[in-house]
């Protein structure tokens, strides 16, 4: 049965009625649309009041270049072993925990593909944490702390070939040339997608096709854009 985005957004407000603070995870492959629905859930929720929902992405956990680069997997970046997965299920853990102050988390800066220490603050008002990435279902070496430190994970997921259109769009628009943005999207990215597509069995949800998107596209990346909305039963 198809749902809408209303319906997203009650199922997000219902998990933040269960403890002091809730995490949601959404995971899905890369340019499935993963930061678009996480964007708009935290927009929605907050309303103008003050904000209660924060976005906390799973990208300020890539390695840094020079790490890649001594480890030799420069050529793999976005892969499950170019990021630090029990950092995150570390910071996952503050998250739920420590709930009375400040706690901070790395972002991504884009322009430059390098993670940004302390760039995300979750204040104590938080009482929802939205948080973003492939490999969130992954049950392999330290990824399998990720899943037990979220309260539900949705799985995103778009048309094949949208997706990768809008991948090449986004590696376009950060600086790769046409031929080596398809070429990274057909090599490196799409052996990431079908590893990521294998765990989408885990998944409590299965976002695609949602109807009654918002209006509105000031918050979405290049190659992202509002359309129908539909979620099904994961697993």
């Amino acid at each position: 049965m198809a749902l809408t985005f209303d319906d997203l957004l009650d199922r997000a407000r219902s998990l933040a009625g269960r403890a002091p603070r809730a995490l949601l995870g959404i995971a899905g492959s890369p340019g499935a649309g993963k930061t678009t629905l996480a964007e708009h859930l935290v927009r929605e929720l907050n309303g103008a009041g003050e904000p209660w929902v924060a976005h906390v992405p799973m990208d300020g956990f890539h390695l840094a270049d020079v790490e890649l680069d001594r480890l030799g997997l420069r050529d793999r970046k976005g892969a499950p072993e170019t990021f630090d997965p029990a950092g995150y299920a570390a910071l996952l853990r503050r998250l739920r925990e420590e709930t009375g102050e400040v706690v901070y988390a790395p972002g991504f800066e884009r322009v430059l593909e390098q993670p940004v220490a302390g760039a995300v603050p979750v204040p104590p008002t938080a009482r929802l944490v939205v948080t973003e990435g492939n490999y969130l279902l992954l049950g392999t070496g330290s990824w399998a702390r990720v899943r037990p430190g979220l309260d539900e994970v949705w799985f995103c997921e778009t048309d094949e070939e949208e997706r990768v259109r809008r991948l090449v769009a986004r590696h376009e628009e950060f600086g790769k040339e046409h031929e080596h943005a398809v070429a990274w999207v057909l090599g490196t990215d799409q052996r990431n997608a079908d590893l990521v597509a294998t765990t989408r069995e885990r998944a409590d949800l299965v976002v695609r096709n949602v109807l009654g998107w918002p209006d509105g596209t000031a918050h979405l990346r290049t190659g992202a854009g509002p359309g129908r909305v539909a979620a099904d039963p994961g697993g």
